[in-house]
């Protein structure tokens, strides 16, 4: 209840160094007593990690079998770092948690998880949340483009009395719609239980890669201008440089819909 009202902050401790895009790969293990579980390991790019009052930490028993735990931010051998100079999505922190020789009790694991379908069901949750986000920024970018280029004065007439200049609009304003459209249509199909596993990896991937399109343009057609601070477009382009790389990059999502085609997989 403190974490959907805001009174507590959490994290996701998934990601590890070296088990990013194959999340199977990771090194954080535990190991079950007769009264607790013992956890070790670290996890790395954790958004919210230094600041978080509340934890859920993947890890890997044995056999090589995924759970969940929950951990709160005092419990003992639980430490966390921020990840310094980041170059995008500055007002978020990020960092490391190191779990070292943690006990915790048997009620803090999650008891309704279900293996890796359970962890992969969190994250096409935050995909498809990614899929309408990136749209924001877009959106933006292309209004801000809209009314630089219909008020700068070029060659005594407004930028945007070129037809090179309206072209590019329709085409942002075209991408941002379709790409829309989309989220609506599977966002009803998953109020409907349908499954939308692919939907959400096309998604994921179309409009991360379009949203970043649609921004770069929006920055050359501002010119210089484009690229000071007070115009928020190259905030929105690193911003969205990170979103493209989380939660399953553009290649792996590639890679989900190849193997959905041919049933070949090929990670």
């Amino acid at each position: 209840p403190d974490l959907i009202s805001g009174k507590k902050i959490g994290c996701f401790g998934l990601t590890e160094s070296e088990a990013g895009s194959d999340p199977s790969s990771m090194k954080t293990n535990f190991n079950e007593t007769n009264d607790e579980y013992i956890l070790n390991g670290s996890k790395n790019w954790i958004t919210n990690a230094p600041i978080a009052d509340v934890f859920i930490i993947w890890a890997l028993n044995e056999k090589k079998e995924v759970s969940g735990f929950i951990l709160d931010k005092d419990t003992k051998g639980l430490n966390t770092s921020y990840i310094k100079n980041k170059t995008s999505l500055k007002i978020s922190p990020t960092g490391q948690i190191i779990l070292n020789d943690v006990h915790i009790p048997k009620n803090k694991i999650l008891p309704k998880t279900n293996g890796w379908k359970s962890v992969f069901s969190c994250l096409n949750k935050a995909r498809y949340g990614i899929a309408w986000g990136v749209l924001g920024a877009a959106t933006q970018s292309w209004l801000i483009a809209k009314e630089y280029t219909e008020n700068r004065i070029m060659f005594k007439k407004p930028l945007a009395a070129n037809q090179l200049i309206q072209k590019k609009l329709a085409d942002m304003q075209t991408e941002i719609n379709i790409a829309l459209s989309a989220c609506l249509h599977t966002g009803r199909a998953m109020d409907k239980n349908m499954d939308t596993k692919v939907a959400i990896s096309i998604l994921k991937r179309n409009n991360c890669k379009k949203a970043i399109n649609v921004v770069r343009e929006a920055r050359d057609m501002l010119g210089a201008n484009g690229l000071l601070e007070e115009n928020h477009i190259m905030r929105h382009l690193v911003n969205l440089e990170t979103v493209k790389t989380y939660e399953g990059t553009e290649d792996i999502h590639s890679l989900i819909l190849g193997k959905f085609q041919t049933n070949i997989d090929a990670f």
